[in-house]
């Protein structure tokens, strides 16, 4: 089980999941950009985590994890506000 979350395999196997419900969700005639902008964060953050557990360079988590803010403003922004 220890190889699964050293080579990021775990993080992988939780994408996938995601990426099954993106195209459920668009499949069920959501809007493409809500379901996007919904799911999008997440993806960035466990970007930021497979890339924390496989020791890529400080950047490679930084960056979608500075980027998955944007995203998560812009569902606030089109849905709540």
């Amino acid at each position: 089980m220890t190889w699964l979350f050293a080579t990021g395999h775990a993080v992988d196997i939780v994408l996938a999941v995601i990426g099954v419900e993106l195209i459920w969700l668009i499949a069920k005639r959501a809007a493409a950009v809500d379901v996007v902008l919904r799911l999008g964060p997440g993806v960035l953050m466990l970007l930021a985590l497979r890339a924390a557990l496989t020791g890529l360079d400080w950047r490679w988590i930084a960056v979608p994890l500075l980027l998955s803010f944007p995203v998560h403003l812009a569902d606030l922004a089109r849905t709540r506000w």
